[in-house]
């Protein structure tokens, strides 16, 4: 690492829990210095992992952070997978430049490595940072602003009358909505299964952060006495001269049948005294269903962005982890600067049942670096696209349509709640 202005290297050292304030405090101060509210302290505290987490230390002075936590990630063909979700990175901008971020992404990376993790995730702040590590953006969300006094749901399936839709209070129906979320990990790439703790996340509501809006709502949506979904939502009430323009701000949605997902979303546009329903936070799946129920698409202003970064850690065990849609065979020859470990050439044998991915002498078919596979990795970007602006070189003709098939996956990958 460079040295700082005095001549001696920040000191990069696990962190202590007594340390923890002052760590967290230098977090907060690199994004911008808007203390949370007491809860949101205590939640982060409760939920930081202090022997995954690393701080740079120049003397008392805290100046970098860097944490992870232990996720377990969906991913095409259903399986959950350890990974370490990389979160709370910050230098502070007295040591900017002296390669601070630089030796704790070093340090992560080898614990990660060690730990038997096959990858590593995280959301950016600032999407050019991350690629240098190895980073590709793996899974977008769809926002929306949707004008719902001239936008309509048309052609709902059949069996949405049949779903009953009621307020509860959020805390109250916590477990219910809960045990609805577990039923659906498995089914969506990049959807993290919810460690113990992480349930609270889902309840944060101080009351700065409403912006003008109401406390957090919920609803269930219910058939047969049975919970089959449930919306978390804001009402933020206004009014001009021609009337009640309120708007309505979702949260969170999750349903386990189409029926269900119809129903609670014909709710969100009917509350009275609204005008308007806005999808923001991490936003909705890029292939979510509402975009084929609504009259009028444009009225929506739909807006993808970037959200899941991940890298393989270990190549050989991330690739065999999932499935592919269509029998692969390809020789990927990959480059990793960072983590050197990866780099050679792999044959990936694989089909939706399993694969098997082991070093290889043989020719190469496709050339690319870690962060084209990272991208590509949860089905959601398409290697074949990937070519097209020149981040995969084909060797084999033929051979990145075959690989770039057999990555896809089913649905679009999506990551439902940020850390």
């Amino acid at each position: 690492m460079a040295t700082d202005a005095t001549g001696s290297a920040p000191d990069l050292r696990v962190l202590r829990r007594d340390d923890w304030d002052k760590w967290y405090d230098t977090l907060i101060r690199g994004f911008g210095g808007v203390q949370e509210s007491a809860e949101e302290r205590e939640l982060w505290n409760s939920l930081t992992e202090v022997d995954r987490s690393l701080g740079a230390w120049d003397g008392d002075e805290c100046v970098g952070t860097a944490g992870a936590f232990s996720f377990r990630l969906t991913v095409p063909g259903g399986a959950s997978v350890p990974a370490a979700g990389v979160t709370m990175v910050s230098v502070a901008a007295t040591h900017r430049r002296r390669g601070v971020l630089t030796s704790m992404m070093r340090r992560q990376l080898d614990d990660v490595r060690a730990s038997g993790e096959p990858l590593a995730v995280l959301t950016a702040s600032e999407p050019a940072i991350y690629g240098r590590f190895g980073y590709g953006a793996a899974t977008f969300q769809l926002n929306a602003e949707i004008d719902t006094t001239r936008v309509r749901l048309t052609s709902l399936p059949a069996g949405t009358d049949d779903v009953r839709v009621r307020y509860a209070v959020p805390a109250d129906v916590l477990d219910v909505c809960e045990a609805v979320y577990a039923r659906l990990v498995s089914s969506r790439p990049g959807m993290t299964a919810r460690q113990p703790g992480w349930e609270r996340l889902e309840l944060l509501d101080p009351e700065s952060d409403r912006g003008g809006a109401s406390a957090l709502q919920c609803v269930l949506a219910e058939r047969d006495g049975e919970t089959v979904g449930y919306a978390r939502f804001r009402v933020k009430p206004d009014w001009d001269a021609a009337g009640p323009d309120g708007t309505v701000i979702l949260e969170s949605l999750t349903a386990l049948d189409p029926a269900a997902d119809a129903a609670l979303w014909r709710f969100l546009f009917g509350i009275d005294l609204t005008s308007s329903l806005v999808v923001r936070r991490r936003g909705r799946p890029v292939d979510d269903a509402w975009q084929h129920w609504v009259s009028d698409i444009r009225r929506c202003r739909p807006r993808l962005l970037d959200s899941l970064y991940l890298r393989p850690v270990d190549l050989g065990a991330a690739l065999e982890a999932r499935t592919y849609q269509v029998p692969v065979d390809v020789v990927f020859e990959v480059e990793d600067a960072f983590c050197p470990w990866n780099s050679g050439r792999w044959r990936l044998s694989g089909d939706a049942k399993g694969a098997s991915c082991e070093r290889t002498a043989d020719a190469a078919d496709l050339v690319l670096t870690v962060r084209e596979l990272g991208a590509a990795y949860l089905g959601g970007v398409p290697l074949a696209s990937l070519g097209a602006a020149g981040r995969v070189r084909e060797v084999r003709r033929g051979a990145l349509a075959e690989a770039s098939q057999g990555f896809g996956a089913a649905v679009a990958p999506w990551l439902p709640h940020g850390f």
